[in-house]
């Protein structure tokens, strides 16, 4: 069985990628960083998805360098999480060079246990609009990997695959559902309490994407979401 690597961060996207890996036969290799974020409730989050899918070993990587650097609102507790949905341009919650750096050590990760897919749940569609999710970044990143490794240097060659790039947040949901992702285990608030503050901007991506499905999320909110309209 042919295995891969998905960059697990325990939401939504990165679960929808397990569900679509899982159901065309790779064996999961989860991966999961823990980079200073404001809260540790999407680590354990992925630790209990890696669990619903069984998996062999599930990767927890300490990265509290991010936290060291600050310069974004996931990192640094002194910069505001926006949560009137009105940010322009790139947004506070952008952290510096993190897919770059989740994907380059993914793909570490890839080559010592003899995977040749790497799974991330970027999007290009309905997204915060960090540079690192863009398609120009991903095929770079695909070159880049190839020229950098072993690996991609032999008869062998190694692949981002990113299913979700073009998808709206309706699309990925929907995706998810049919391929039964465990949605009630996910978490897209940059918050993290044990209910998903509901006003930030991941969480109006989340629940424009389920009430746009014609479906009610399973994770609770502290607002009161009128899922009809």
């Amino acid at each position: 069985m042919k295995k891969a690597v998905i960059v697990l961060s325990g939401g939504l996207d990165s679960t929808t990628c397990m569900s679509i890996a899982n159901n065309v036969g790779y064996e999961l290799c989860p991966i999961t960083f823990c980079y200073g974020q404001r809260h540790q409730r999407e680590v354990e989050q992925a630790k209990k998805i890696a669990a619903f899918y069984e998996v062999k070993e599930h990767r927890i990587v300490d990265l509290d360098f991010f936290r060291q650097l600050g310069g974004s609102a996931l990192t640094d507790a002194s910069i505001r999480v926006p949560e009137d949905g009105t940010e322009k341009g790139i947004p506070v919650t952008y952290v510096p060079a993190r897919n770059m750096i989740f994907l380059s050590l993914a793909t570490a990760y890839a080559e010592v246990i003899g995977a040749d897919t790497i799974f991330t749940g970027v999007s290009s569609v309905d997204y915060s609009g960090y540079p690192d999710c863009r398609p120009e970044f991903i095929r770079s990143m695909n070159q880049t990997i190839n020229l950098a490794t072993k690996t991609g240097v032999s008869a062998h060659h190694l692949t981002i695959k990113t299913p979700l790039m073009h998808l709206t947040k309706a699309d990925t949901v929907r995706l998810g559902m049919k391929l039964s992702a465990p949605y009630q285990l996910t978490t897209s608030c940059y918050n993290g309490g044990e209910k998903a503050c509901g006003t930030c901007d991941s969480c109006r991506l989340r629940i424009k994407g389920f009430k746009e499905a014609g479906l009610v999320d399973p994770i609770p909110y502290q607002i009161t979401v009128d899922w009809t309209n």
